[in-house]
């Protein structure tokens, strides 16, 4: 049984991305399709491909670079223990969440700030709107 093969419009129709942002995986080394065709200008994806560019897409939805998705993907890939890897991967995660924790502590006080803002404005129209009518 053949191995599934992909086009890059199959891939980036898959996974909802412009075929520039699938050369620019290339070009990071996150993704190794093989050249076919005259002068090498097709690109065929393997199965090991998809995986790479599934797993790529979901590091950069948990906030990782690309650079560091590249990192833990390609540990994934060598055939030594997983030990190293999760503990690389769970220190990854450990700087992210404190990185969004941080700023969601930011947005609460920025939020907090504008609640106070809109609750004296409505305090001055209300005080602004009665002195007209009192006149």
């Amino acid at each position: 049984m053949a191995t599934p093969t992909y086009t890059i419009s199959d891939l980036a129709k898959e996974f909802d991305l412009t075929t520039r942002a699938m050369r620019f995986y290339e070009d990071m080394g996150l993704l190794q399709p093989q050249r076919t065709g005259p002068g090498g200008r097709n690109r065929v994806y393997s199965a090991r491909d998809r995986t790479r560019l599934k797993l790529t897409l979901r590091a950069k939805r948990l906030g990782l670079s690309l650079t560091e998705a590249k990192e833990i993907i390609d540990m994934y890939d060598s055939p030594r223990d997983t030990g190293p890897q999760l503990k690389k991967f769970l220190a990854v995660l450990a700087q992210h969440r404190k990185q969004l924790e941080d700023q969601m502590a930011d947005l609460q006080a920025q939020l907090d700030e504008v609640k106070v803002h809109e609750k004296e404005a409505r305090t001055l129209l209300a005080k602004s709107e009665k002195g007209r009518q009192a006149a």
